[in-house]
């Protein structure tokens, strides 16, 4: 057994390539096993072992650094610089994070939670490390999936010569979270069969270097290689952008995985490392259905959802689609974990998955609203943030028509601060035009679809991570008063409404469009001696700020108080980040006794 809880990036330099092969295939176990006990990235780190093990065969960290773009392919690199142990609280309340992060290890060198981040970061490093006249390698660890993000290119068109430092290894398994689509998956298909380029080149190389005649011919013609080369295999973007390029090189092959590697680190100056690696590698049902399981909930081996926020949202989008053919779903690389499966397997023809490229799909959203399509871009709130321009400069201005399902809204739970929704509100409503829908459960949620498709502007249904409830909702109304004439009133939206109403020492006014602040809600809680609000989003900027300055513009001059999120959340479930934040049901009572 050579996996021990005391690994090291030195002892796996130690170790000889059948040692490397055998710790690879350990490792690889030891994922399966923690992961589907703990939850988290289980496709993508399968991939990447061998990789992570050839890495720190060949590089030093923390003296040398490696970039991971996502971070959840980084769980090896995790294990093999001493957090072994961690996996047992990965991505829990004081465990470790699933995500790089500085603050955990010297040897993260850069946070990675979000995509298409890591050449521009890596970038940076080694610009600073140059300037302070430290040695020391860059590597930046890109997917192909990231690679469809703008933020990439970005990145590699900033990079010049001077950058001697640094690497770019570009893992390609042909996925991101959903398979990888458009052009540039289409070019690395290209030049994952362009071998034969070099196989040619070989094998004449071979035959003209037996004489003196041969060997002439050879020079004279090395003036042409450029030409010949994009010849047969239409160039390669990497060296046209001044990079050195190495491969495709087989991603599971340690032994060439070092010696590329190797080549790369003396070479002196800044390259493309190119491999081909397989989503799941070494678990079946992973391999086969990487999308499932990229990631898994905690104890589900099986990577399969329940009957979640999500899953519903789909299913009423295809019902609405079934009757009406301008509706079309989009999505950016996350057609299973949005629920868009349905419309696409049922219109394929108006479903579009456009990689991971928000910022693109809000635009290209706006296209084809323009054009009288009504675009359904569902999207985790996190990866939202990266649209607020698009949102403002193509939705708002001239007023485009776009529905936007804002999956993940507020705690999301194990993924930490990277992740969690809490930021979309406060964005949104400081965007003219816009209208926000938060139901509560699986009546409200099919009521606030069908709303937001027939209304205009920027229409948001804005819905949280896990599953939703059947609830009873008979008909739909802009908010919902309970309880038995409290003088004190409970505010609140979402699913912590649920909560809300449970609280017998006050009524509960439920938002289900929460933005514009509906009239009739200020006026019902003018009516009462203390109006508390509890907020599953930002406290500043956030709906209950909104709502005080109405009451107060009105002459409200009861008790008011603010209970709302102040700063991110650490890993943790999201029960236990609902209570830290003051908003389940047993912080809400309390709440209401101390106000008495």
């Amino acid at each position: 057994m050579l996996l021990s809880d005391d690994i090291s990036p030195d002892y796996i330099k130690s170790l000889d390539i059948a040692g490397k092969k055998q710790l690879c295939e350990e490792i690889r176990e030891f994922l399966i096993d923690n992961v589907s006990g703990t939850g988290g990235h289980l496709a993508s780190n399968l991939g990447t072992v061998e990789l992570t093990v050839a890495l720190h065969s060949v590089f030093s960290t923390p003296g040398d650094k490696i970039v991971f773009d996502v971070g959840h392919q980084s769980y090896t690199h995790k294990i093999i610089t001493g957090r072994k142990e961690g996996f047992k609280k990965l991505r829990s309340a004081g465990g470790i994070s699933g995500f790089p992060r500085n603050t955990e290890s010297e040897h993260d060198a850069f946070i990675g939670g979000h995509s298409s981040i890591s050449v521009s970061a890596a970038l940076g490093i080694a610009k600073a490390m140059q300037l302070k006249g430290e040695e020391g390698n860059v590597v930046a660890v890109i997917g192909d999936g990231a690679l469809t993000g703008g933020e990439a290119y970005e990145g590699l068109n900033n990079i010049d010569h001077t950058a001697k430092n640094l690497i770019v290894v570009l893992n390609d398994n042909e996925m991101s979270i959903s398979r990888s689509k458009g052009t540039v998956a289409d070019y690395l298909t290209r030049m994952r069969s362009s071998r034969s380029y070099y196989d040619k080149k070989e094998a004449v190389k071979e035959f003209l270097s037996h004489s003196s005649v041969g060997k002439e011919i050879s020079r004279s013609i090395s003036g042409t290689k450029d030409l010949v080369k994009f010849a047969i295999y239409q160039s390669n973007i990497f060296e046209s952008l001044g990079l050195k390029y190495y491969g495709p090189v087989n991603g599971h092959d340690i032994k060439k995985l070092i010696e590329i590697l190797e080549i790369a680190k003396i070479t002196n100056e800044p390259c493309i490392v190119h491999i081909k690696t397989k989503k799941g590698k070494g678990y079946k049902p992973a391999e086969l259905n990487s999308g499932e399981y990229h990631g898994i909930a905690r104890g589900n081996r099986t990577g399969l959802r329940s009957r979640s926020y999500s899953e519903l949202a789909g299913q009423q989008l295809l019902k609405l689609a079934e009757k009406d053919d301008r509706i079309c779903g989009v999505t950016a690389a996350m057609k299973y974990a949005t629920g868009l499966e349905h419309i696409a397997k049922a219109y394929p023809e108006r479903f579009f998955d456009v990689g991971i490229a928000e910022q693109h799909a809000l635009t290209f959203s706006c296209g084809l609203a323009s054009q009288g399509m009504i675009p359904v871009f569902a999207v985790y709130s996190t990866f939202l943030q990266r649209c607020f321009d698009q949102l403002v400069h193509d939705a708002s201005i001239e007023k485009k028509h776009i529905v936007l399902f804002v999956d993940r809204a507020g705690f999301v739970g194990e993924d930490g601060e990277t992740h969690q929704g809490i930021y979309d509100v406060p964005m949104l409503t400081s965007v003219p035009g816009t209208e926000i829908w938060s139901p509560f459960d699986e009546a409200t949620l099919n009521m606030c679809i069908e709303k937001a498709v027939r209304s205009d502007g920027i229409s948001v249904v804005r819905y949280p991570r896990g599953i939703c409830p059947e609830g009873g909702v008979a008909e739909y109304s802009d908010c919902y008063l309970s309880g038995s004439g409290s003088d004190t009133l409970i505010v609140t939206y979402g699913r912590i409404s649920i909560d809300a109403q449970s609280v017998k020492e006050a009524d509960t006014l439920t938002l289900l469009k929460i933005f514009p602040i509906p009239d009739e809600a200020v006026e019902t809680a003018l009516k009462y001696k203390r109006v508390l609000f509890f907020e599953e989003s930002m406290r500043n900027g956030g709906i209950a700020e909104k709502f005080m300055c109405r009451l107060f513009e009105r002459g409200f001059s009861g008790g008011y108080h603010i209970t709302a999120i102040e700063k991110p959340a650490s890993a943790a479930d999201t029960d236990t980040q609902l209570a830290e934040a003051g908003l389940d049901a047993e912080h809400i009572a309390r709440q209401i006794r101390n106000q008495e």
